[in-house]
């Protein structure tokens, strides 16, 4: 887990590394719970996207399975489409079986997911005595997805595409120049005499080039 301050509120932003999120998932306690909690990490979805969720709003295309977000639903004049994994479909298709294609699949207010959200993460820092998943909000699922995003190599355009994120100076700010909890422990694999760190990452000593599989990349 990753925390840094807010620049102007209380509380701190979060980024969960992958195993971290995994298991907020897996304490979902309702299949409602765990869609919401996928939406929100596997999907990035924000809190009123994810109330607004309808079976007729997941597709299949030739790039897969995705799911439209409507910036307006009424007017459905602008949306985007971020893919989806296996496990969101086969929930969905569970709830909607007995529900029409327009009715929301998760059916709670935002402030809903909110607790859920606050309510697994308690539950978590009871059962690791880490601080940090007190800070969690929904909105840093999101900020996982996209930091992760990023470090797996989806082309930042791309990201900002399936986000909703319109101001590259904005995404700049808060995405670019972010990085997850791998994103740590791999640097500090790099580093001879820490430990904990990556036991797979090459380290290249002064005065020697690195080899192809050890550069860094720029993108």
């Amino acid at each position: 887990m990753r925390l840094k301050d807010y620049d102007d509120d209380d509380g701190k932003r979060v980024w969960l590394s992958d195993d971290e999120l995994a298991r907020l998932i897996d304490e979902a306690e309702t299949p409602h719970q765990r869609l919401a909690f996928l939406l929100a990490g596997r999907v990035g979805l924000r809190r009123s996207e994810i109330t607004g969720v309808c079976p007729e709003d997941l597709v299949e295309g030739p790039t897969g399975d995705h799911i439209r977000i409507w910036e307006d639903y009424a007017k459905r004049d602008k949306y985007r489409e971020p893919p989806v994994p296996s496990e969101v479909v086969t929930i969905a298709e569970t709830l909607a079986y007995q529900q029409d294609d327009d009715e929301p699949l998760i059916g709670v207010a935002g402030s809903t997911v909110y607790r859920w959200v606050r309510r697994a993460a308690e539950r978590l820092e009871d059962e690791t005595d880490d601080r940090g998943w007190s800070y969690l909000d929904v909105h840093d699922l999101r900020r996982t997805w996209g930091t992760y995003l990023l470090e797996q190599g989806v082309i930042p355009s791309v990201v900002m595409s399936w986000g909703g994120w319109e101001d590259w100076e904005t995404f700049r700010q808060h995405y670019l120049g972010e990085f997850s909890p791998e994103a740590i422990k791999r640097e500090r694999g790099r580093v001879e005499y820490l430990e904990g760190g990556d036991e797979n990452t090459e380290i290249v000593h002064p005065g020697t080039m690195p080899s192809e599989s050890g550069q860094h990349t720029a993108d």
